[in-house]
């Protein structure tokens, strides 16, 4: 751990203090402020502190899939933390990812595993995607009321990979669709009209109801509010919301109707 990462959890302690009467409150705190007493991380105490969380994961108390989504957000927290994220953070962020597939469709996930994986295709961190997961992860880093690090994913420019779910499964009877961006494949009334032919509805808002918001692939790769506008920052804030609607890319979506045998 490094001086901002120790800093961060010494503002954590600081903002949970009055539930230090409680369980698991009681167990966890003191073994943080040996941790902190000296400012050093030992190996001993690393490890002292892993066996306590391993112990009071909150599978005890919810179920897997909340327990898993807890753990998510933590994690994304605590690479934030220092401001600085490595591509060993992300490979293992990368790792846990593929094997906690149980949560695609579960805001954050599949924001997540899209910005990533697009983030680790070429190999490195360039600085723009640096700022980009940084703004997205620094979203899970409140202490309190306040957020330590105020950078939400909208206010920097984030590839449309890292908007658009990865390898969606994509279901058209009985779901309903919308279009937002351009297409050169597909006039609107045309995507209606195929979106219907298997089996399922076309909606020109986005709604509660709303499974898939489609994407197109033409225009600038790089989303913004400028590029695709208010349907996908409503759809990522249903999201947040519990709906597990879709964003998906149009390529996706063609393969999608590739493999129903309708192209």
């Amino acid at each position: 751990m490094n001086e901002r990462e120790l800093s961060f959890l010494e503002q954590w302690m600081d903002a949970h203090r009055e539930y230090r009467d409680r369980h698991p409150f009681t167990e966890l705190l003191p073994t943080l402020s040996v941790v902190l007493a000296d400012g050093i991380l030992a190996s001993e105490e690393r490890d002292d502190l892993v066996w306590l969380c391993e112990r009071l994961r909150s599978k005890d108390y919810y179920d897997a899939a909340t327990a898993d989504m807890q753990r998510l957000h933590a994690s994304l927290a605590g690479i934030a933390a220092d401001g600085a994220i490595t591509k060993e953070e992300l490979g293992a962020l990368s790792k846990w990812l593929s094997e906690h597939e149980h949560l695609r469709r579960c805001w954050p996930y599949d924001e997540v595993d899209g910005l990533v994986l697009g983030v680790l295709r070429d190999g490195g961190i360039d600085e723009r995607e640096h700022q980009t997961l940084l703004g997205f992860f620094s979203e899970f880093l409140s202490v309190g009321k306040r957020q330590t690090v105020v950078r939400p994913l909208m206010a920097v420019a984030a590839t449309l990979q890292g908007v658009c779910a990865v390898t969606p499964d994509i279901k058209f009877g009985n779901s309903v669709f919308c279009f937002t961006g351009a297409s050169n494949r597909l006039t609107r009334k045309e995507f209606a009209e195929l979106v219907e032919t298997l089996g399922g509805t076309f909606s020109n808002r986005v709604t509660q109801d709303l499974d898939y918001l489609v994407i197109g692939a033409e225009g600038n790769p790089t989303w913004s509010y400028a590029c695709y506008g208010r349907k996908v920052e409503r759809c990522i804030d249903l999201r947040k919301e519990g709906s597990q609607l879709l964003l998906v890319h149009e390529n996706d979506f063609h393969d999608s109707v590739a493999d129903v045998g309708a192209v």
